[in-house]
């Protein structure tokens, strides 16, 4: 019998090596299906440590978390609405600028993230030198440096994890600033956002979906047991942030 039972997230770019790190931690205790109502492939495993249990979902692979795509609304829905204990995002450490763009979107969502840069021995390779470190008080998350194929990190990896889910390790993300006017903005519909949702969910990341236009977002979010604060529609969010 295990103490507790958690859900994990794993993210990231394609070609990140995300998948041969599922790999590695669930091994042969995993399958795969398609994700309800889309072609999208749905694969999850398990493994255990410390006595506890993790459920594992490896999300689709994307550069960007803006509905552009069924693999897009995927990954998004499901780190938003099921709310995993852990988000893990992958990173390739020899092309770390272009993956980070993914890694904000994911801590706009959620504050329980470890960033794990994949592939160092590669960039050893290419002479590129990551400070993880600094990298880690930057984010406000915790990054772990691995080599998924060598299974290299991969114990520190899992600690960080136990640790994670303890509660010893307590996280404080970076808030991404935009310009000016899209802050007024955000600032005006936060207030309309909660009011329809409470604490449900980001309300800042919400805000910021609806001054993009996400229609996307607004059918998820009409799916969802909303907490009846007031007999207000989403969609009215919506027109207030084409006004503004």
């Amino acid at each position: 019998m295990f103490t507790n039972e958690y859900t994990i997230a794993l993210a990231g770019n394609p070609n990140t090596g995300k998948s041969t790190l599922f790999n590695v931690l669930t091994g042969l205790r995993q399958h795969t299906g398609n994700w309800p109502g889309k072609t999208v492939v749905h694969a999850e495993g398990f493994f255990t440590y410390n006595n506890n249990r993790y459920k594992m979902i490896d999300l689709p692979g994307t550069y960007s978390l803006y509905s552009n795509s069924a693999d897009e609304e995927v990954a998004r829905d499901f780190i938003i609405f099921e709310k995993p204990d852990v988000t893990i995002v992958v990173l390739d450490a020899t092309a770390l600028e272009r993956n980070l763009n993914l890694a904000l979107q994911v801590l706009e969502m959620t504050s329980s993230v470890i960033v794990c840069v994949n592939l160092m021995d590669e960039a050893k390779k290419k002479g590129i030198r990551i400070d993880t470190e600094k990298l880690a008080a930057t984010l406000g998350v915790p990054v772990v440096p691995i080599s998924a194929r060598n299974k290299e990190g991969i114990d520190t990896l899992l600690k960080t994890i136990d640790s994670m889910v303890r509660g010893k390790i307590k996280t404080n993300p970076i808030a991404v600033r935009y310009s000016p006017e899209i802050e007024q903005c955000i600032e005006k519909l936060i207030p309309r956002v909660k009011e329809v949702i409470g604490d449900a969910y980001p309300a800042r990341w919400v805000a910021l979906r609806l001054l993009d236009g996400d229609m996307s977002l607004l059918q998820a979010l009409q799916q969802q047991p909303l907490p009846s604060v007031k007999e207000v529609s989403i969609y009215a969010c919506h027109d207030t942030a084409k006004s503004v």
